[in-house]
C-alpha cells in the first residue's frame, strides 16, 4: 500500500480509492473518523456553580445533600439567614450538615439575624427545636467565614460576573440587602432560584402566605423587582413532592449516617406534615434543584409575580397575574406542575448514592 507524505505526517492510502485512469472518476476518499472522546459516567463538563442562602431546616440541610450528590451542580458556598430557626442556629447546622457529609472545605458565611422591618418568626413546630428534627450532629469543627453573607455575596458575584447561580432557599433578607447595598449586583448575578410563594396553592403559615416570603415580604419585594432572572418554585409544585416513611426505609438499608441523619431529621417534619392532612413531608426546599438536575420535571410559566407587604391579613401573599390583566412585563418564571413522584425517586436514589459513598 502506497504512503501519501504531507509535511511530516504518513496517511496510508485506503483500498476504496478507485484509479481515475481505469474508471474515468474522481477519486473518493474516505478518513476514517476518530472516536468520540466519551466523558466518563457521573462526570458533567459544565456543572452549573450555585451558591444556596438558607435557614436551615430540615429540607435545608437536605437539598445541601441533594447539591453534593448531583454532578449537575457545584456548591461554592452556603450563606446563612434568620427563618426556620434563628441566625445562630441556622449557621451551626448548616456546619454540621456539610461536616456530615465530609464536605466541610464548602465555605459558610452567616447573614442577616431579622427581616428588613418584620419581627423574627421561626418555625421550631414544623423543623424542631434545633432545626433539624431529632438530629443529634455534633458541635461542627469548623467556623464560619469572618464576613457577612451579603458582603459574601457581593464581592463572590463582582468577581465573576455572569458566572454564580444564588439559589434562595429562606427568606429573602440577605438577597435584598446585597441589591441595596451594591447596585452593580443586580445585574451580576446569573439567576436566582427561590424555593418561596404560593400562587393558586394555600398558604403554609397564613391562608394565604408561605413562609420564607410571609418572614420578609418586604425583602421578597426588593428582590422580585430588581430585574434578575428570577425562577420562583412555590407551594403549588413542592406540595406534589413528598417524601414517605417507605422512602425512609429504603435509605436505612444501607449503614450510612447519611441515612440515619435523614430518619432522625424527618420524625419532627413527619408529625407536623400528618397534622396538616399530607401523607408525607414536602421536600419544598431540594425541588429548587430540579432546575438543574431533571428541568424535564418541571413546567414553568412566565408570569408578573408580586408581593403583598402591607400589614394585614395577606401580608406575605404572592399574587400572579396569569391572565395579563396588568399588561405588565413576566418577571420570573414559575414552576406551576411538577412530576412530584418522579422527582422524589430521583432524590432518593441520589441520597443512596451519596449514604454509599459516606459509611461507618
Amino acid at each position: 500500500m502506497r504512503l501519501w507524505c504531507t509535511g511530516n505526517d504518513q496517511i496510508r492510502r485506503p483500498a476504496v480509492i478507485t484509479d481515475k485512469r481505469r474508471s474515468g472518476k474522481i477519486p473518493q476518499i474516505r478518513l476514517r473518523r476518530r472516536p468520540a472522546v466519551r466523558t466518563p459516567p457521573g462526570v458533567v463538563l459544565n456543572p452549573k456553580r450555585i451558591i444556596i442562602d438558607t435557614d436551615p431546616g430540615v429540607d435545608d440541610a437536605f437539598a445541601f445533600l441533594l447539591a453534593l450528590a448531583s454532578p449537575e451542580v457545584q456548591l461554592e458556598a452556603l450563606t446563612t439567614t434568620q427563618g426556620n430557626v434563628s441566625l445562630e442556629k441556622a449557621t451551626r447546622n448548616a456546619l454540621s450538615v456539610l461536616e456530615l457529609a465530609r464536605a466541610n472545605h464548602i465555605p459558610v458565611a452567616a447573614g442577616s439575624v431579622v427581616p428588613l422591618v418584620q419581627p423574627l418568626y421561626t418555625s421550631a413546630d414544623v423543623h424542631g427545636a434545633s432545626g433539624i428534627g431529632n438530629s443529634n450532629l455534633p458541635e461542627p469543627t469548623t467556623k464560619p467565614l469572618g464576613v457577612h453573607a451579603v458582603d459574601y455575596l457581593i464581592e463572590r458575584v463582582l468577581a465573576e460576573p455572569g458566572e454564580l447561580s444564588i439559589f434562595p432557599i429562606g427568606p429573602l433578607t440577605n438577597i435584598a440587602m446585597a441589591i441595596r447595598k451594591e447596585p452593580k449586583f443586580a445585574k451580576a448575578v446569573k439567576e436566582l432560584v427561590i424555593m418561596g410563594g404560593a400562587i393558586n396553592e394555600n398558604g403554609n403559615v397564613t391562608p394565604l402566605a408561605e413562609f420564607n416570603i410571609f418572614v420578609d415580604p418586604h425583602a421578597a419585594h426588593i428582590v422580585f423587582h430588581a430585574g434578575i432572572p428570577i425562577t420562583l418554585i412555590p407551594l403549588d409544585a413542592t406540595h406534589k413532592c413528598l417524601l414517605k416513611p417507605e422512602h425512609v426505609d429504603r435509605l436505612m438499608k444501607i449503614d450510612s449516617p447519611i441515612s440515619r441523619f435523614i430518619q432522625e431529621a424527618v420524625e419532627v417534619y413527619f408529625k407536623f406534615s400528618y397534622e396538616r392532612g399530607f401523607t408525607g413531608c414536602a421536600l419544598h426546599d431540594p425541588l429548587t434543584l430540579a432546575t438543574v438536575i431533571a428541568p424535564g420535571l418541571l413546567t414553568l410559566k412566565e408570569y408578573y409575580v408580586d408581593v403583598d407587604h402591607s400589614p394585614g391579613v395577606a401580608m406575605g401573599k404572592t399574587f400572579a397575574d396569569i391572565f395579563n390583566v396588568t399588561k405588565k412585563p413576566a418577571n420570573m418564571k414559575v414552576a406551576m406542575e411538577v412530576r412530584g413522584d418522579d422527582f422524589i425517586e430521583l432524590f432518593v436514589q441520589r441520597m443512596e448514592t451519596l449514604a454509599r459513598r459516606i459509611t461507618g
